[in-house]
């Protein structure tokens, strides 16, 4: 008797146990689906009205023939010539009358007083810059100021009530994988809303200005979302919608924003000066490349190898020089050579920031004082084809090139600074390790860290380095009247 009523017991308590598992289970499943979105429309409801659709106009010359060239193109000109010689084809007419031509794009209010964000190929070159809002509503909006290195911009509307605005939110706190909304007027079509992940951070597009860490998504970016918000799901603006990567000028999700942590700095200036202000250290730089790190004897190709340095600058007076790596400064590593120039233009002007360099093997620090950044222009120079590889001197260095040491003559027919000195390139053998690398009027200044003056000289220097078992040598070369670094293979064919 009792030892059936054990047994009883026992299959009691297991049911019991089994039907508080499952309740638990259930519960648990309940909560793990509770916690998914269930849409995005919470989120979206209020971001919408601080949302705008940028359009802008700009004149353009329109002939009969429906030919448009914008105002001050070389063919209006051209068009102005043929028809002051009489020289039009049968039935052609230049009619230049003024058309305007509308271009979209999107916007974001980061401010009540009317502060909104856009890129700046969205207005560049606009006569006039209108937002409309989510209500439909339209008014023209000023340029405050723009940044062509980050492709943003800043426009200002003067409306009397408080407008609707979102906050930027910190990019560098995004990870691959997290959800982000994207709010944009693509092909005209004014708040659209789409949705997807981070692809990848720090993505370099090669766009050319300081942005080399662009956020990657797969969410749906068209033309006319250029300027628009990224948001997370926090309602926060993480990125502005810049480019995409199509064959097709259409989404095939590959899109890039720049990130709001960038875009903090930048506009914070765009509205206070209506400019932005940068540090300048005065290096020209290059990337290390395997080659240039076999040459130097590096273990990998991180940092900025500095090819020249300008004169009165702040990177002249702390001692840098030609041929040094800079592997850090203001406390960031420089991973590669294009997160130098962002590291340095988000320096504060006026501070102290140390340079950390490799120079000869040796890891040496010095501590630099930035100035305001001055845009420069390089004189091209100008070879000329009429210099002969025959030229008096010149000598062929090992089959691979031929060089002459440079004479007054050369260096006028090359456009060449009186000043420099070194070995010209006349000839590159099309069949030697040294094509693609050298080039005709090349002026090479050293080989391996040692000054060059004669081909002679040249030739000792790589003829040793193959003795020493080197694969490559390194030169340094003025190109276009800018110095750069080349290393180039001596392995013998």
């Amino acid at each position: 008797m009792m030892k059936n009523y054990a047994i009883k017991l026992h299959i009691g308590l297991f049911v019991i146990f089994i039907i508080i598992l499952s309740a638990l289970t259930a519960n648990a499943l309940t909560s793990s689906v509770s916690i998914q979105p269930q849409g995005f429309a919470e989120i979206v409801e209020p971001l919408l009205p601080a949302v705008v659709n940028i359009s802008t106009t700009q004149k353009i010359i329109n002939n009969k023939n429906n030919l448009a060239y914008k105002e001050g193109y070389p063919l209006e000109e051209f068009g102005d010539l043929l028809e002051k010689f009489g020289l039009l084809p049968p039935g052609f007419e230049l009619d230049q009358k003024e058309r305007r031509v509308v271009s979209l794009g999107s916007g974001f209010i980061i401010d009540p007083e009317g502060y909104i964000v856009t890129n700046h190929h969205v207005i560049s070159e606009a006569e006039e810059v209108t937002v409309k809002f989510n209500d439909e509503k339209e008014i023209k909006a000023k340029v405050i100021g723009y940044d062509t290195k980050t492709d943003l911009a800043l426009l200002k509307v003067d409306l009397p009530e408080p407008l609707p605005y979102v906050k930027l939110g910190d990019s560098d706190s995004l990870r691959v994988g997290d959800l982000v909304i994207a709010i944009g007027n693509p092909f005209g079509l004014g708040g659209t809303v789409t949705s997807g992940i981070v692809s990848s951070r720090s993505r370099d597009i090669n766009a050319g200005g300081l942005v080399d860490n662009f956020i990657q998504t797969d969410a749906a970016i068209n033309r006319g979302n250029s300027g628009g918000p990224m948001f997370n799901i926090k309602g926060e603006v993480v990125g502005i919608n810049t480019a995409i990567l199509t064959p097709s000028m259409g989404n095939v999700g590959i899109g890039f924003a720049t990130p709001s942590s960038l875009a903090k700095s930048v506009l914070e200036q765009l509205k206070n000066n209506g400019k932005v202000t940068r540090g300048w250290l005065g290096v020209y730089i290059q990337p290390i490349d395997d080659e240039v790190a076999e040459s130097l004897s590096l273990h990998d190709t991180k940092g900025a190898l500095v090819a020249e340095v300008a004169v009165g600058s702040p990177a002249e007076k702390v001692g840098i020089l030609p041929g040094d790596i800079i592997l850090s400064f203001a406390g960031k590593e420089v991973s590669s050579m294009r997160k130098l120039p962002r590291i340095v233009a988000e320096t504060p002007l006026g501070q102290k920031a140390e340079i950390v360099y490799l120079r000869n093997g040796v890891k040496k620090t010095v501590d630099v004082m930035l100035v305001a950044f001055k845009e420069e222009t390089n004189k091209a120079m100008d070879g000329n084809d009429s210099t002969l590889s025959e030229s008096p001197g010149s000598q062929n260095i090992l089959g691979a090139i031929v060089v002459a040491k440079l004479t007054p003559d050369l260096k006028s027919n090359f456009g060449i600074d009186s000043k420099i000195k070194g070995v010209i390139v006349l000839k590159v053998n099309r069949h030697s390790n040294f094509v693609g690398k050298l080039r005709k009027g090349d002026v090479i200044l050293s080989a391996g860290g040692n000054q060059i003056n004669t081909p002679e000289e040249l030739e000792k220097i790589i003829i040793k380095a193959q003795k020493d078992n080197k694969k490559s040598v390194l030169l340094h070369v003025i190109r276009e009247n800018k110095a750069i670094f080349i290393a180039v293979s001596i392995v013998k064919q």
